[in-house]
This record gives C-alpha cells, structure tokens and sequence, in this order.
C-alpha cells in the first residue's frame, strides 16, 4: 500500500516527510542489499528521481539508517526535532520519543542505542547477529507491552509545553506514541496544536497534508478499496 502511495497520491505534493519508524528494524546499510529493503530503498529513488523531495528522521527502530541509505534512496535524513517553515506556517516535526519521559526503562535504551560509539560497535557485528539481536530487542519489547492496559507511553506534559515553548509555538507533529490524536495546547496563553500521527496497517494508512491553509489527515487505502 506504501508503494501505491509513493508512486500515485505522493507525486502530487512537492514534499514528503516520514518521521522515524519507517522499518520495523535496520540493521545497517550494507543490509540495503536484502530483497525487502531493495524494494523500498528504489521505490523511494524513483519517486525522489521526479522531483518529490522526501526527507526522513530517525525513530526508535531504523536508528542506524545512515549516509549509504540516504545515497541510494534519494532520501535525505534530518535532525531531530526538525524546523519545517513554510511561507503560511511554521511546523516542528519529530519522532516523538525523547518526550516519552516516563517510560524510564525505554529512555535509557535510547540513549544508549543513539551513542555514536555503541551503535559502531554493534555495526561491526556480522549481519546475522545483528539480525538475531534486532528481533531479541523487538520481542523484549513486546513482551514489555503483553498485559498492560495502556502499552504505550504517552508525552510527558509538562516537557511537551517546555517543547513548545522551545520551538516558538509552531504546530508540532510527531508518531511514535500510537496514540493518533489532536491535541490543543495553551502554552503561555497561546494555542498550539500538536498531531499525533497514525500507524499504518494492511487495510488502511493515512498522512497528514498541508495545502497552505489547513492542515488535515487524509486515508490512504489500498487500490482495491480506495
């Protein structure tokens, strides 16, 4: 469904921004070889070859996508948080998760998992045990999530109004929580918006689109249904 949106629905705006979590997991670029990513890294190339301009951050999954990535897709990576200006409006796009504040054990994995030093020291393991390690970390962190009546940890309050008060109160986007949601923020007397994006599932994804005047979310679905 993701590569009927990019060849069809994405080709109608100038710019695309994906905002981390793109793979379930990224072991490194030298696995950009594997048929799956093969598939996914040409179809970003030939729509970034049109003109669409696509950018992408870093989430708590594909931390390791670098320069090769970036190179063979036509992506470019971006900072995070991330300024989007626009001559109408001004956006701050993020992943989501360094405000995840009260979910400790989660926010001591991701400092360690975005140190320069450990992530070179996990890329100089072979590929197959950086496979066997990417699904050891996916199944802790599911079975973290098993029985818990909310498995999904929201941003912490008080850090996502320091945010956006940081960022001059644009309206803030980011994913990561599952929770997909508008939020009206009044941080010093002023309203801020902030949008949670959607996961996408077999049988529906969505985005949000900005044509200069509103901002809204638009389903994606595939072919057969839309």
């Amino acid at each position: 469904m993701f590569l009927q949106f990019l060849a069809g629905r994405a080709r109608q705006a100038t710019e695309l921004y994906i905002l981390g979590d793109f793979f379930e997991a990224w072991i490194g670029d030298d696995d950009i070889d594997d048929a799956y990513n093969a598939e996914i890294v040409a179809a970003l190339r030939a729509a970034s070859d049109t003109g669409l301009k696509i950018s992408l951050l870093h989430g708590n999954r594909d931390f390791l996508l670098g320069s090769g990535f970036a190179a063979a897709s036509g992506v470019m990576l971006i900072s995070d948080p991330y300024i989007l200006s626009t001559p109408e409006w001004q956006f701050v796009l993020s992943h989501g998760d360094a405000l995840c504040l009260d979910d400790t054990a989660y926010m001591a994995f991701r400092e360690q998992a975005r140190n320069p030093q450990w992530q070179a020291a996990l890329l100089a393991k072979p590929r197959a045990e950086r496979r066997a390690i990417a699904a050891h970390m996916r199944e802790v962190s599911e079975a973290g999530q098993r029985g818990k009546e909310n498995p999904y940890t929201d941003l912490q309050p008080a850090a996502t109004d320091d945010f956006l008060r940081q960022h001059g109160y644009a309206t803030f986007i980011h994913g990561h929580t599952h929770q997909p949601a508008r939020h009206d923020h009044i941080v010093d007397g002023i309203h801020v918006e902030r949008w949670v994006l959607a996961d996408w599932q077999e049988e529906r994804g969505e985005c949000l689109v900005w044509d200069g005047e509103i901002l809204q979310r638009e389903a994606i679905l595939p072919e057969n249904r839309a």
